[in-house]
């Protein structure tokens, strides 16, 4: 089972570069960063997790500069977003850092796509929150017709682009669907179990990313009759998210054909996480 990591990196802990070396130096898989923008002082929103919102939230680094530098201090490590606010950004220009970063990286990024749970800071972008998914979907069908290997438009109530030429190109082969191909990298979308979110990473991802990993044994089967329901080929990749190793969870997952998990390492400095690290080793 391959294991990847996923931090908060801030301006007062580790650097990406530093991480990423250790990443790839101990063998672990991947590095996942997630994305706040800012957070709004005087917000009702809480985390899914529950407390108030963590310092760091209001401070993480811009993932897809952090990753960048990542890519350029190794060779095998993969690289990742956990998630990306994609309601949250322009989706020509997401779609241009995207494949700029796999495309430079040797083909090594993997987008995890997010709803976001914090309206006060999607309202700062202009995003009505009953219509974010839906939002979220147009745009990434504006990030999938950039990365088609021809020129290809795509015309939604969310948002729609011409036929353009878009390079570079993401360097994933095109996936089958019902349809038109999927392009782009390949991307994983967190968020709770249900219909609307399996037909979503049915029609437009490769896979699930679960916050935690409890209880999926119902829920992958339904994720995987509504992938086959879709005429999707083979089975959805699933990859527990945030997860805090142990033998025993790895090999429930395993049981259940999971093939890779997102470890939480602590926020802090440089000792905190390496120490959290050398733990995790074990497992690899």
């Amino acid at each position: 089972m391959r294991i990847a990591i996923t931090s908060f990196l801030t301006d007062e802990t580790v650097g990406p570069a530093r991480l990423a070396r250790e990443l790839e130096q101990r063998g672990f898989a991947g590095l996942y960063l997630p994305e706040h923008t800012h957070i709004p002082v005087d917000a009702a929103s809480l985390p899914p997790t529950g407390g108030p919102t963590p310092r760091e939230y209001g401070r993480a680094l811009d993932p897809f500069v952090a990753l960048g530098q990542a890519a350029a201090v190794t060779e095998r490590l993969g690289l990742a977003t956990g998630i990306t606010l994609v309601a949250q950004h322009d989706p020509i220009d997401l779609a241009k850092q995207i494949a700029t970063l796999d495309f430079l990286s040797g083909g090594r990024f993997t987008l995890g796509v997010g709803y976001g749970w914090h309206v006060e800071e999607a309202a700062s972008h202009g995003v009505a929150w009953s219509t974010r998914r839906e939002l979220v979907r147009d745009r990434m069908a504006v990030m999938q017709a950039l990365w088609a290997a021809e020129p290809t438009g795509h015309e939604g109530a969310y948002g729609s682009v011409p036929a353009s030429h878009a390079h570079p190109k993401p360097l994933l082969a095109p996936r089958e669907r019902a349809g038109a191909p999927l392009t782009g990298p390949r991307t994983l979308i967190g968020g709770a179990a249900g219909p609307k979110l399996f037909a979503h990473i049915a029609e437009y991802a490769d896979g699930w990313l679960p916050l935690g990993g409890s209880g999926l044994g119902e829920s992958l089967r339904q994720l995987r009759r509504v992938w086959s329901d879709a005429g999707r080929p083979g089975e959805p990749e699933v990859v527990p998210y945030a997860v805090l190793p142990s033998a025993g969870k790895l090999t429930h997952y395993a049981d259940l054909g999971i093939k890779e998990i997102v470890a939480q390492t602590p926020t802090g400095g440089e000792s905190e996480v390496l120490r959290a690290l050398d733990g995790y080793a074990q497992h690899l």
